[in-house]
């Protein structure tokens, strides 16, 4: 018998239990993370190790400088949280890991550090897909919450419309062409002067600002499919802030911030919303790092509201990259039997639909 037969044989029995506790595993950019999960939905512990500070005066993620601090820290996180848990090592049913896509060095820290925990204590490895992880944030937050649902996942490195067919099971509606929205934030905060990360700061700004001080494009919004594009917007505003520069004009940044947020929202808020009614979803799904904006939250439940559908949303904490939403996800791929081998490598390109 190999490892992996034996996991598949073991997963029958765990699967029989009241109680399946799961480890999640999360190193796929900046953020280490780990958090020990109980049946998917109840977080017994939960660490966070942020590594904005390393990288906020190179104005984005240095890869390098990621994965050594991904090295440096992740046992003594693993073993904060199994404390925090008040659990051992020993009490763990399976381990579930972010194997793609991200920053391969980074990924590779949190899969080497999973298959060794999955072969020492010899229990099951679970491999799971960083997006999944985003959607199924919204399972620990929203008890009643079940599929099908769409789903739409916007962060630095992400802007999906996804149809949540049931766990472990999608069908991609939509995605960026280019720039994911969270990527177009950075880049205007770093043109505007702002820093790093751009997001949160655009945001606060951007509720002291008039949106309307300046009609961005909107990309693709009139066109009949779900794709993104925030590159020509990114570019738009980056033109229009050098020809205020050239001719010595002065702005409020406020505006400009508002003015900005407002088209991406438009944007994101309009396709969700076609791309729900076009297939009769009555459940949306907000996920990722930019799901904690607080215009896009706001303009995206006044939409769901008016055309009678329910919307859901992590809190600011599940919205960052964690531990918590990769135990979850890897919870429902155990229980339907679906594990990985120790062959299981980073794949920094990993579709979905693979899954």
């Amino acid at each position: 018998m190999t490892y992996f037969s034996d996991m598949k044989e073991k997963v029958k029995n765990i699967k029989d239990k009241d109680d399946v506790i799961i480890l999640g595993i999360e190193t796929s950019c900046d953020e280490t993370s780990a958090a020990v999960v109980r049946n998917g939905r109840e977080v017994l512990g939960h660490k966070i190790a942020s590594q904005i500070e390393l990288h906020r005066k190179y104005g984005g993620v240095v890869p390098e400088i990621a994965s050594r601090k991904h090295i440096e820290v992740i046992n003594p996180l693993i073993d904060e949280t199994l404390e925090e848990a008040g659990i051992t090592l020993k009490d763990l049913d399976a381990v579930a890991v972010t194997n793609g896509p991200g920053l391969v060095g980074a990924l590779l820290v949190g899969v080497a550090t999973a298959k060794a925990l999955a072969y020492g204590l010899y229990i099951p490895l679970i491999g799971v897909h960083h997006i999944e992880g985003h959607i199924s944030a919204n399972y620990i937050v929203h008890g009643e919450l079940t599929p099908p649902f769409i789903s739409l996942v916007v962060s630095g490195g992400h802007s999906h419309l996804i149809w949540v067919k049931d766990y472990g099971e999608y069908e991609i509606l939509g995605q960026t062409l280019d720039d994911a929205a969270g990527e177009a934030y950075d880049k205007i905060a770093r043109t505007l002067g702002l820093g790093y990360p751009g997001g949160p700061i655009i945001d606060k700004l951007a509720k002291e600002g008039d949106a309307n001080f300046v009609e961005f494009p909107r990309p693709n919004i009139k066109e009949p499919h779900y794709n993104f594009s925030f590159s020509g917007l990114k570019t738009a505003v980056i033109n229009y802030l050098h020809n205020l520069d050239q001719r010595g004009q002065e702005y409020r940044v406020e505006d400009v911030a508002a003015s900005f947020q407002q088209a991406v929202v438009d944007v994101l808020v309009d396709k969700t919303i076609k791309a729900a009614k076009g297939i009769n979803a009555k459940k949306v799904v907000l996920a990722g790092g930019v799901a904690a904006n607080s215009a896009l939250r706001r303009q995206l439940e006044q939409s769901c509201q008016e055309e009678g559908m329910k919307l859901y949303y992590p809190n600011p904490l599940l919205c960052t990259d964690n531990g918590a939403m990769i135990a979850c996800a890897g919870y429902y791929r155990l229980m339907k039997g679906e594990i990985s081998d120790l062959a299981l490598n980073a794949v920094p390109g990993l579709p979905l639909t693979s899954r």
